[in-house]
């Protein structure tokens, strides 16, 4: 037991040694760093001409980019497709939208059910 706590107790030595001295930032990647930067900052100050041909692109790339692009207009079409399909066949725990707006199933039909051969059978006598 003494052992172990005497290794953990030169572990943390060694750690807190090693957040005392920071590692120095190597030349080659100071320079990628300062290069990167320097990219960025010419990129933000673009002519005039460059920024008016970013915003002619079109009005369904514009629409796309503020959706997010294709997976978001893949993900609104399939809950669009979800919402037509309940719609137009609600579970049986849904009101069904016909009956909301007023319709209602007349009796006047002469036949309980549409079954053609019944429809058929009917005409031909």
């Amino acid at each position: 037991m003494a052992d172990t706590d005497k290794a953990m107790q030169e572990l943390d030595d060694l750690f807190a040694a090693a957040r005392d001295t920071p590692a120095p930032l190597p030349a080659h990647l100071a320079k990628a760093i300062m290069s990167d930067a320097l990219i960025a900052r010419a990129e933000t100050q673009t002519p005039a001409p460059v920024a008016k041909t970013r915003l002619r692109a079109g009005i369904w790339q514009q629409l796309m980019v503020a959706i997010g692009g294709l997976p978001a207009v893949g993900g609104l079409a399939a809950a669009c497709a979800v919402g037509v399909w309940i719609g137009l066949a609600p579970p049986s725990f849904l009101p069904d939208p016909a009956q909301l707006v007023g319709y209602t199933e007349s009796t006047s039909v002469p036949y309980e059910s549409f079954n053609l051969a019944t429809v058929l059978g009917e005409e031909v006598q």
